[in-house]
């Protein structure tokens, strides 16, 4: 009989021995014991999105049954960050966070310096990862945004927030403008025309509650890339080519976009903004009727109109060619830089339970960022009823693209700012087409240049 028993047990051993490379070849994380480690993470929240936060963190430090400790550290700007992970990764001093909010533009210049983990390998471990349920329930366009298909799927972060480009308008001007014939149409503008018309009646029909004496204007433009994206994307184009993999900034719909901008300028419907925010303060007292924006930045536009020219007002789609509308979807994620296999399955750890539901519903409320987690609404009820602008840019998600992550974005976002802001003020008259596909040629150098000096 004992020598039965040997018999089982040695059999039992040899089958365990086989599975075990395995099971470890497929899931290299399953063996690892991620207790009493420490993941330092490097992120940009500053203010009441820094308070809630520390408070996720501090629930998680409190609760989490291995004895992690997170350390939530703010290190400035979105471009702080990623110059201080680049120059570490270049000079190999291994000073790196366990955790890191980066775009993803960013996040695939840090993978292709070795300096990220494939996040695939939790998210799809059968020890550490999402059930099939669990993954269902993150909305599909921000579950699949850190997935790079240009180098073989891997994933570079993981989504604990995602905002979009809105139309923040005046409802009150408008019906103003309705009332006295001055515009067609009734509600928002969900076309370009209906967009012109409303902008350019706005500068000879000023708002009756305007509490400022600037000149009223219909639209004032923030030259930054992703307005540039936004409009063309409302004009059915877009501004890369994943299959390509190149840059479309001069598409039939960009040159389309940025020629009705342009237009706008001319006719005296649209303005420049002229300090930081000016654009939100001016909708705020009245006498600005559109922009374009954020909507993380809906609890700001609250407060200016509290405190300016207290109208109604909401958020709409940008104004489409399109049948749907296609709003520029966009939001850091966050990524496990390289360090140990420990702090690596500890920082997974933490942001499983950043983006649970329950948390993300406290984030969002705290945030004014969307969840990521379909059934994080279902705590939302009493948020949206008291926030409709807020459930107006939620139920807008459908309709969301995003931004290029490649390489090398950085410095042809900040051209792209630069060439627009040379159309708008007649800096360079040149016809727009020949303006975008200098662009154009500019940016696929640059991801070109960025390409090289990252293999290099």
């Amino acid at each position: 009989m004992l020598k039965r028993v040997s018999l089982v047990l040695i059999l039992a051993f040899a089958v365990m021995s086989l599975a075990a490379p395995a099971l470890a070849q497929d899931d290299p994380y399953a063996n690892v014991d991620p207790s009493g480690q420490t993941v330092v993470f490097w992120h940009q929240h500053s203010g009441a999105r820094e308070e809630q936060l520390q408070r996720i963190v501090e629930n998680f430090n409190a609760t989490n049954e291995f004895g992690i400790t997170v350390t939530a550290i703010n290190q400035g700007s979105y471009n702080d960050i990623y110059n201080r992970v680049t120059t570490n990764l270049a000079s190999g001093t291994g000073d790196l966070p366990q955790l890191v909010v980066a775009y993803g533009n960013q996040a695939a210049t840090y993978f292709l310096n070795d300096g990220l983990v494939d996040m695939n390998l939790f998210v799809n471990s059968p020890t550490w990862g999402l059930t099939e349920e669990e993954k269902a329930d993150f909305f599909e366009a921000f579950f699949n945004a850190d997935v790079f298909p240009q180098y073989d799927g891997v994933r570079l972060g993981f989504p604990p927030n995602r905002s979009m480009e809105v139309m923040y308008y005046n409802a009150d001007w408008l019906a103003e403008l309705r009332a006295a014939g001055a515009i067609s149409f009734d509600g928002p503008p969900t076309t370009p025309e209906q967009f012109r018309e409303a902008a350019c009646a706005a500068v000879s029909n000023p708002f009756s509650g305007a509490t400022s004496d600037v000149a009223p204007i219909g639209y004032q433009l923030s030259t930054d890339a992703s307005r540039f994206a936004s409009w063309t994307f409302a004009f059915g184009g877009d501004i890369f080519d994943y299959e390509a993999n190149q840059y479309t900034l001069n598409s039939e719909g960009a040159i389309a976009a940025i020629s009705f901008l342009d237009s706008l300028f001319e006719e005296g419907c649209a303005g420049e903004i002229f300090e930081r925010f000016g654009d939100q303060a001016n909708f705020g007292n009245g006498v600005t009727l559109f922009t374009v924006g954020s909507s993380s930045g809906l609890p700001f536009y609250r407060t200016a109109v509290e405190t300016g020219a207290n109208f109604n007002w909401s958020v709409a789609a940008i104004p489409h060619t399109t049948p749907e509308p296609v709003q520029n979807l966009y939001g850091a994620s966050v990524s496990i830089p390289v360090t140990t296999r420990e702090g690596e399955l500890a920082a997974w750890l933490f942001v499983k339970y950043y983006t649970s539901p329950e948390v993300q519903a406290e984030w969002a409320v705290a945030s004014n960022y969307f969840p990521v987690r379909i059934s994080s609404a279902e705590s939302l009820t009493d948020y949206f009823a008291e926030n409709p602008t807020y459930k107006t840019a939620f139920d807008l998600l459908p309709f969301t693209k995003a931004e290029p992550s490649v390489p090398g974005y950085d410095p042809v976002r900040e051209e792209i700012s630069r060439v627009l802001t040379a159309i708008i003020t007649d800096a360079d008259t040149r016809p727009i087409a020949d303006i975008l596909a200098e662009l154009n040629e500019f940016a696929n150098t640059e991801l070109a240049d960025a390409s090289v000096r990252i293999g290099g």
